[in-house]
């Protein structure tokens, strides 16, 4: 990314974080096998409250970005294993010194592995300079359920976002191939922001992916998710990956709308019924 490009003439006060975490299958049920981390990022210790399945919590102790910060995750699930990623708060990216701040994320699935990429909400503060991306490699049969919600500005609190830029990337691969493509360039207070081909002038975009998903399924989750009054939801089938939009005022109510989908999609796909990650109601 762009922000990465600038390593070299960063400030030092600035953060550079990166984790590493792979997962495999020990004794029946899903550990991180290999750990590393540099700067603040790091895990809290695995949680089993579905037996076999791996919770894992990301940690980033300064709680948000500011501009010359830099933070790379990379995660790799091995064959046979399961695991559910998430924070435990949103991330947060700051008014901008006039460096962009980015944030990286490598996810790899092996086939017969499954990931659950499910983090909170990304918060754009007005004037920030963020850049974000999310690469996910599957393997052919490997299995995912993932989403990202971006919210530019602090409206609950009046402040809109008028000022900086805003770049979100977010792609899934299958054996080398691209499924899903997606780029979203904010620039200010922009038509980006406002047109209809855009957000609207609303202030949450959430994006929810999934595969593999048959027509069947896809059938299922449009008859039993609807969109609460004054927001859009939109669902279709990409081949067998899924694609949710919601769009609408509050992080909280998309993630509520999306917890149904995953709630429908986690049996179909992974054979399990949803267990939802405690720190979420914390």
């Amino acid at each position: 990314m762009e922000a990465l490009s600038q390593q070299a003439v960063v400030p030092a006060r600035h953060w550079r974080a990166r984790l590493e975490v792979d997962f495999g299958v020990r004794a029946g049920r899903t550990v991180p096998v290999r750990r590393t981390h540099s700067g603040p990022l790091a895990v809290q210790r695995p949680f089993y409250p579905e037996g076999e399945v791996c919770h894992l919590y990301l940690l980033h102790p300064p709680g948000g970005l500011v501009g010359g910060d830099a933070l790379e995750v990379a995660l790799a699930v091995a064959p046979g294993a399961h695991a559910l990623v998430t924070t435990p708060g949103a991330t947060k990216f700051y008014r901008s010194n006039g460096w962009p701040a980015s944030q990286t994320q490598n996810l790899r699935v092996s086939g017969g592995a499954a990931l659950e990429w499910l983090p909170q909400e990304t918060i754009c503060f007005d004037g920030t300079q963020a850049h974000t991306q999310c690469r996910v490699e599957l393997e052919d049969d490997a299995r995912f359920i993932g989403w990202e919600t971006l919210v530019p500005g602090r409206p609950a609190g009046g402040y809109m976002f008028r000022e900086g830029c805003l770049r979100q990337r977010m792609e899934i691969w299958r054996g080398g191939a691209p499924l899903f493509v997606d780029a979203l360039n904010i620039d200010g207070d922009s038509g980006v922001l406002h047109g209809a081909a855009g957000l609207s002038g609303r202030s949450c975009l959430a994006t929810l992916l999934a595969t593999p998903v048959t027509r069947e399924l896809l059938e299922a989750v449009r008859a039993q998710v609807v969109a609460p009054t004054g927001t859009r939801l939109g669902i279709t089938l990409i081949d067998d990956l899924l694609v949710c939009r919601f769009l609408g005022d509050e992080a909280l109510v998309a993630r509520a709308v999306f917890e149904q989908v995953w709630t429908l999609l986690r049996p179909a796909l992974l054979g399990r019924p949803a267990c939802t990650p405690r720190i979420w109601r914390t």
